[in-house]
């Protein structure tokens, strides 16, 4: 009989001011990928205004270290984009 591992799971909603901003987040935040070695699984989307992000991995410690280096990042993010002020609307 094989064993199926269970994965833990968080997911996480991040609003915006704008879409183009979301979308910014997105494009910076998504080269990011998680290492293989460590098991764990994150994806992304933008809906509306918001990054929908969904981390997976099958210890919780590796889970706390995905999330907490993702929140490392975003910061990082949403500084550098509150330096530049919002996105120009393309003409």
């Amino acid at each position: 009989m094989e064993h199926k591992s269970e994965y833990l799971s968080i997911n996480l909603c991040v609003p915006f001011p704008s879409k183009e901003e979301a979308t910014i987040a997105y494009g910076s935040l998504s080269v990011d990928k998680e290492p293989k070695r460590g098991g764990g699984k994150k994806s992304m989307e933008v809906k509306d205004n918001q990054l929908i992000v969904n981390f997976e991995a099958k210890e919780a410690r590796l889970l706390r270290v995905s999330v907490n280096s993702f929140f490392d990042y975003l910061n990082l993010v949403v500084k550098t984009m509150d330096q530049f002020g919002p996105p120009v609307p393309a003409t």
